[in-house]
C-alpha cells in the first residue's frame, strides 16, 4: 500500500486496511441531474464526474484496491441526444490519452469491456493503445465499462459456448458455471466484492449481472460529481460493517469473511 498523506490517514482512520473489498464496481450515475439542479448543461455534469473519477481511483490505488470498475456508459446510453453523446466520447478519449503518464507512473492498468465497435474509431484507438501501454502494470486495474450491456455481454458468452459444443471442443455435460465466467469480458478478474450505486437509485441497470451475484450493494444518494474520498470511505466502512457468508450459515466452522467465490481463469486484456 503506498504511503498515506496525514489528511487520508485521518480520513481513513476508522477503516481496517487489511479488510477492504478486492474489488469495488461503481454506477456513476447523476452527473446529468447534477448539472441541470444547476441551470447547466448536462455535459458539464460529466466533466465534473471526471475530476470522482480520478479521486476514487487514486484513493483506492493508495489503500490498496486491486480492482475498480467503472460503468461510463452503457448500450442504451446510444440513445441520449447526439451533442450529449458526442460530448461524453470526447470525454472518454482525453481521459485515455491525458491520463496515460499518470496511469504509468502509478501502476494502474486500464482495462475495457463492452461492445467497441460501436465506439467513434479516435476513441477506439486511443482506449486500444492506453491498454495496451498500461497491460504490465500491477498496483490497480481499472475497468471502463463502454458501450456495455451484461445482457450481450451474457448472450456473447452464451454463443461463443454453443460454437465450442458445435465444433466439439465441448460437450454439454461439461459446461460450467466457470466455463460461463471465463467467456465473459470480466475473465479473469474476481467478481466485485462492493457494488456501488451514486444517486440514489436502486437497480442494477443491466451492469454485470453475472458477476454481482454475491456482491455486497452500497446505494447512496450523493450524485457522482459530488462523490469524493469522504463517500468512496464511507462505502468501504459500511462493507466492512457486513457479514458475507456466501449461502453459508452465520456460526460454521469457518469463518464466514474466509469463504470466497471461485478463482476465475487467467487474466487477459478484454477486446
Amino acid at each position: 500500500m503506498t504511503s498515506l498523506s496525514s489528511r487520508m490517514r485521518q480520513l481513513v482512520r476508522d477503516l481496517d486496511l487489511r479488510r477492504l473489498p478486492r474489488h469495488v464496481a461503481i454506477i456513476m450515475d447523476g452527473n446529468g441531474r447534477w448539472a441541470t439542479g444547476r441551470g447547466l448543461e448536462r455535459l458539464y455534469g460529466h466533466r465534473r464526474g471526471k475530476a470522482s473519477v480520478k479521486a476514487i481511483v487514486e484513493l483506492s490505488r493508495k489503500i490498496g484496491i486491486e480492482y475498480l470498475s467503472l460503468y461510463a456508459f452503457s448500450s442504451e446510453n446510444w440513445q441520449r441526444p447526439e451533442a450529449e453523446v458526442k460530448g461524453l466520447m470526447n470525454l472518454l478519449k482525453r481521459y485515455a490519452t491525458t491520463e496515460l503518464d499518470r496511469m504509468m507512473k502509478n501502476g494502474v492498468r486500464l482495462q475495457v469491456i463492452g461492445n467497441m465497435r460501436k465506439l467513434p474509431t479516435d476513441v477506439r484507438q486511443a482506449l486500444k493503445h492506453t491498454v495496451e501501454q498500461t497491460k504490465r502494470n500491477r498496483d490497480l486495474t481499472v475497468i471502463l465499462a463502454l458501450s456495455y450491456s451484461a445482457r450481450e455481454e451474457i448472450a456473447n458468452a452464451v454463443k461463443g459456448i454453443a460454437r465450442k459444443v458445435k465444433r466439439g471442443d465441448l460437450q454439454p455435460e461439461d459446461i460450467t458455471e466457470d466455463t460461463i465466467a471465463s467467456s465473459l469480458g470480466t475473465a479473469g478478474i474476481p467478481d466485485p466484492d462492493l457494488l456501488i450505486r451514486t444517486s440514489g437509485e436502486v437497480r442494477l441497470s443491466n451492469f454485470l449481472l453475472w458477476q454481482v451475484a454475491y456482491t455486497e450493494i452500497y446505494i447512496t444518494e450523493t450524485l457522482w460529481p459530488d462523490f469524493r474520498e469522504k463517500q468512496f470511505i464511507e462505502a468501504l466502512r459500511q462493507f466492512q460493517k457486513r457479514e458475507r457468508r456466501f449461502g453459508r450459515v452465520s456460526g460454521d466452522d469457518e469463518p464466514p469473511e474466509a469463504v470466497e467465490p471461485p478463482d476465475r481463469a487467467p487474466l487477459r486484456v478484454a477486446r
